[in-house]
């Protein structure tokens, strides 16, 4: 169990990018090469890659609690999913300081809403994470729903990729991954339709960071994190909404390994972001949204 007291800071947004229980697809080093150039970190080339374990380990050592994931994208991509059974069960075996989400392809339907409900109550998985490019949807799309309403009766959180994606980038024809789907004006519908769902919005959604920051101040249940950036390189918009009218619903995250959280709070530190906000933003916010406490802006 987290020991909030213990830890400086919450990373809502972590993959676990090394299969936990099968080898590597063909053509996976590639995309991970190409992920590693895009992101100009070594992560993913030649096997360096962390595994659950070595996560934990790493982020125990910053004492930063963290919401680590896979992400099921087989269908669009040909790469097998890893497990969420499997990164429940390292989150659990690390529960000081993993929190597990899971995901699940909506095109799954019934079968993984069924999915869905098992992970929640059997297996203690927290929320379940969403990339519309890579897996091919507009969220807003009803073939989805059957997953989504039950996440919503299990009273788990939906993270939604928004925006450009590294998946794909510079490569033939982007690997086939289509941005359109990352819209994240499409994510308004689902939280209309599932108002007492929180439903994060990951990272600061460019090109489309204003329509991102208008969901978010108009939905109550929509929060976003600001992972996949660095913070030197925040839209000035997107600084002054985590600054003042969104303080309460901003939430750090790093997108690890792409991005550390070492270069992200190093960066972090230099943002005018006011004192009173940043613990907000580091951890209290999402310890609120995550049922582990955490205290109100003032």
């Amino acid at each position: 169990m987290i020991d909030l007291d213990n830890i400086v800071a919450i990373d809502i947004h972590t993959h676990a990018e090394e299969p936990c229980n099968c080898p590597r697809d063909d053509g996976y080093d590639q995309f991970q090469a190409g992920m590693a150039r895009y992101f100009r970190n070594p992560a993913g080339v030649d096997g360096m890659l962390p595994t659950v374990p070595q996560t934990a380990a790493y982020y125990r050592e910053r004492r930063i609690a963290a919401v680590i994931f896979g992400v099921d994208a087989e269908r669009e991509t040909g790469f097998r999913r890893h497990s969420n059974e499997d990164i429940a069960r390292l989150a659990a075996e690390n529960s000081d300081i993993l929190i597990p989400f899971a995901s699940i392809d909506p095109a799954k339907g019934r079968l993984g809403a069924r999915e869905a409900r098992r992970l929640v109550r059997d297996f203690g998985v927290r929320g379940f994470k969403f990339h519309p490019t890579m897996q091919g949807f507009f969220p807003n799309d009803r073939a989805a729903y059957p997953l989504y309403e039950a996440i919503a009766e299990e009273g788990a959180i939906m993270l939604f990729h928004t925006g450009q994606t590294g998946v794909g980038a510079g490569m033939r024809g982007g690997m086939g991954m289509r941005l359109k789907y990352s819209d994240p004006i499409h994510v308004d519908d689902v939280a209309v339709d599932f108002p007492d769902t929180p439903i994060i919005l990951a990272h600061p959604s460019f090109p489309w960071t204003e329509q991102g920051l208008a969901v978010a101040t108009h939905k109550p249940n929509v929060y976003i994190d600001m992972s996949g950036w660095s913070p030197r390189y925040f839209p000035p918009i997107f600084t002054q909404y985590a600054n003042t009218i969104l303080k309460r619903k901003m939430l750090f995250g790093s997108d690890w390994p792409a991005i550390t959280p070492d270069r992200w709070l190093a960066d972090f530190a230099d943002l005018p972001i006011r004192d009173e906000v940043r613990p907000l933003i580091l951890k209290d916010n999402a310890a609120r949204l995550l049922g582990l406490g955490g205290r109100d802006a003032d």
